[in-house]
C-alpha cells in the first residue's frame, strides 16, 4: 500500500496540514466509483504546489496522497457530523453536488472502511499530532493552518458565490481571537478577494480537535476559492492567478507568524 502521506519537518512554529490533495486510490474505491468519480473533481488540486512559497519559507507541511473519496481525513473517526447543513462523511459515497460516487452495490464494504481507517485515517493523525507535539517542544507553541480549497460555486453546499477567503476557527474557540482578527484585517489589504470567517466553513475536525489556545496551539483553518488560482472547469493551473494569489498566502502566513512571536516571544 502506498504511504498515506508526506512529512516535511520545517524550522518554523508552524505546520500546515493538507488533508485532501490526495489523487491516490485502493482498489476497493477504484473499482467502484462511476466513470465522472474517477475525475476526482471534488480534490483540493495544486494545494501543495500553492502553498510551496509556505514550504520553503520554514513552515512543516502534512500532505495527504490519498483521495478524499477514500476516507476524509476532516472528518472523526466515529463519523459524527460537523455541520447541521448539508455535507459529506467520513467514507464519502456522493459527491459536492449529491450525485453518487459509487456504481449501484459498489461501495467498499465494512472491513475495507476498516483498514482505510487503521491504514490511512489514523497514521495520518499521528503524524500530525506527533508534528504539533514536535514544534510545541520545540517552540512553546504551535500553529496549525489547514489548507483547503474548494470550486467556488457548490450549490448544494452553499448559496451564491463562496468568497474568496473563508477562515475558520470553530466560532472563536480553536486559536486566539486577536489572531483571527489579525488575519482578517491583513486580508483587508488585497482588495480583489472577498473574505468571511466562520461563515460556511467554520472549521472541521482538525481545526477543533487539534485547535487548543489553552494548551497553546492555534488552529486556523482556509478554505480557498478554487478560482482564486486555477480554472475550476479543467483543474488546470494558472500561474498568473497562482502566483500572485500565493503573494496573498505569503503575507497571511507572515502575520500568523508575528502574531506567535510577540504572543509568545
Amino acid at each position: 500500500m502506498i504511504k498515506g502521506f508526506e512529512l516535511h519537518q520545517g524550522k518554523l512554529p508552524l505546520l500546515i496540514s493538507m488533508p485532501h490533495p490526495g489523487t491516490q486510490l485502493t482498489p476497493e474505491v477504484a473499482n467502484g466509483l462511476t466513470a465522472r468519480a474517477k475525475k476526482l473533481e471534488d480534490t483540493d488540486w495544486h494545494i501543495p504546489k500553492l502553498y510551496q512559497p509556505i514550504r520553503e519559507m520554514g513552515a512543516s507541511i502534512l500532505s495527504a496522497n490519498y483521495s478524499r473519496y477514500v476516507v476524509d481525513l476532516n472528518r472523526p473517526s466515529d463519523d459524527k457530523p460537523l455541520y447541521t447543513t448539508a455535507t459529506t462523511g467520513l467514507y464519502p459515497d456522493i459527491f459536492f453536488d449529491g450525485e453518487p460516487l459509487f456504481e449501484a452495490g459498489k461501495c467498499p464494504d465494512v472491513q475495507a472502511k476498516a483498514d482505510i481507517l487503521t491504514n490511512i485515517w489514523q497514521p495520518y493523525h499521528q503524524a500530525l499530532a506527533q508534528e504539533l507535539a514536535r514544534l510545541k517542544e520545540t517552540f512553546g507553541y504551535a500553529l496549525l493552518w489547514d489548507a483547503h480549497s474548494i470550486k467556488s460555486v457548490v450549490p448544494r453546499l452553499f448559496e451564491g458565490r463562496l468568497p474568496d477567503l473563508n477562515f475558520g476557527t470553530a466560532d472563536g474557540t480553536s486559536c486566539d481571537p486577536v489572531l483571527s482578527a489579525e488575519l482578517l484585517k491583513t486580508s483587508e489589504h488585497f482588495n480583489g478577494y472577498s473574505k468571511v470567517l466562520n461563515g460556511r466553513f467554520k472549521g472541521g475536525y482538525i481545526t477543533r480537535h487539534y485547535g487548543a489556545p489553552q494548551q497553546n496551539i492555534h488552529a486556523v483553518q482556509l478554505e480557498v476559492a478554487q478560482c482564486c488560482y486555477m480554472d475550476e472547469e479543467s483543474f488546470a493551473w494558472s500561474d498568473e492567478k497562482g502566483t500572485q494569489f500565493q503573494q496573498v498566502l505569503a503575507r497571511l502566513i507572515e502575520t500568523a507568524l508575528a502574531w506567535g512571536q510577540r504572543h509568545y516571544g
